[in-house]
């Protein structure tokens, strides 16, 4: 059994409202994103850094419980240490020494979509107002405190997840698709895209670029935010990489030609010798860290494609299988018109030679889910959030 937890929820107003709207004045002034292409020449651009006055997470996230105290309880799932099983999550985070990297996938759900264009059959509209949504997934997030947040589908990274991250001492980059479907819905909040946060006193920037996936050349409407960071404890390298390829079937051959792409960028970048000379500046061994929602299931040719990259790739999710071969039987769970959707579309990959998974966040059973699936009063996306601690190999190098 996995260990729950009942957080108080509710939907009125709260301490947390002037928080935010203190947050946003604070931090109106905005920087304009790197473009849709790789640009070297201009690597800080996008990049957001905290405030000078950090704001208290816990007390944010007490903010978030108390905003939320009239909505159905919340539940907590279990981090599972591979070989050891499931695990206490405040022990996980107590006891995890400052050399872990706590890594969140997350596919957040764009509120333009939710509200305008997906279609939760079982979903009432009232459970995706933003006004109450957004302490959803603030909630999530402050939950388990991430290191680096890997995120799609946003369309209010200026408005909201900008601002209040930096609050919290994150810094971040965003790369908006070309042709958003946001865009098509009425009241919409601009398009939507990938963003990458990390805790900047947990990292160095080294660079980031945003990228626009191609196809057999061709520039399609998928992004990638890839940005290369020094952990300021080990003083390692690392290169992650937020992606969201081509959504629905029978668009297989396209997600197989995005995800060729990137993985091309990625050998490009990290085969790069380190110094002035390289398109970033990344060393010849950097590792690497891929999360995205993916929209293939296990079986897909794009899937196979970073299992068998050269790069050496694995899932960090199928730790969760007994044998460590197979990934979790769902990522999303949802109801639309055309019917129930049950798969596994998102993925963190890392680099099997250089870091070791230490802890997985284990996904809620059905039960739990409940019968009118993703979304819902209590969760605020289609997708589950994907949540891992890796530490270096060998450390001592």
């Amino acid at each position: 059994m996995m260990e729950t937890m009942v957080c108080p929820m509710g939907s009125g107003a709260s301490r947390l409202y002037s928080s935010l709207a203190q947050t946003l004045v604070n931090n109106s002034t905005t920087t304009t994103p790197l473009a849709h292409h790789q640009d070297p020449q201009h690597p800080s651009q996008g990049c957001h850094s905290p405030p000078e006055h950090p704001t208290d997470p816990l007390e944010l996230l007490r903010e978030c419980e108390e905003a939320l105290r009239d909505r159905p309880p919340r539940l907590l799932r279990a981090f599972i240490c591979p070989g050891e099983g499931e695990v206490d999550r405040e022990e996980v985070d107590n006891s995890a020494t400052q050399r872990t990297i706590r890594v969140m996938q997350w596919n957040i759900l764009a509120q333009a979509l939710g509200e305008g264009m997906d279609s939760f059959v079982n979903c009432p509209l009232e459970a995706l107002n933003w006004a109450e949504r957004k302490y959803l997934i603030l909630e999530e997030i402050l939950t388990y405190r991430p290191h680096i947040l890997c995120l799609q589908e946003v369309d209010h990274y200026y408005d909201t997840f900008q601002p209040i991250l930096a609050s919290l001492g994150y810094r971040s980059n965003f790369c908006p698709k070309p042709w958003s479907p946001c865009l098509d819905v009425e009241g919409n909040n601009g398009p939507d895209g990938c963003a990458l946060f990390y805790d900047e006193a947990r990292f160095d920037l080294v660079d980031s670029v945003n990228v626009r996936l191609c196809a057999v050349l061709i520039p399609t409407n998928q992004v990638a935010v890839v940005t290369t960071l020094r952990c300021r404890v080990t003083g390692r390298r690392l290169c992650v990489a937020v992606t969201h390829l081509k959504a629905r079937s029978g668009w297989e051959r396209l997600r197989s030609a995005q995800g060729s792409d990137l993985l091309r960028n990625l050998t490009t970048l990290t085969q790069s010798p380190g110094g002035p000379s390289g398109p970033i500046g990344i060393a010849p061994d950097t590792p690497l860290l891929v999360c995205g929602d993916f929209n293939a299931v296990p079986s897909e040719d794009v899937y196979q494609r970073f299992a068998s990259s050269p790069l050496i790739l694995d899932s960090a999710y199928k730790r969760l299988s007994r044998d460590g071969l197979s990934e979790p039987a769902y990522t999303t769970w949802k109801i639309r018109p055309t019917g129930e959707c049950c798969t596994t579309l998102d993925y963190i990959w890392y680099s099997r030679e250089a870091f070791r998974v230490d802890a997985v966040l284990d996904m809620p059973t059905e039960e739990q889910i409940g019968p009118n699936r993703l979304p819902s009063y209590n969760y605020p996306s289609d997708h589950l959030s994907l949540v891992c601690d890796f530490s270096f190999k060998k450390e001592e190098e």
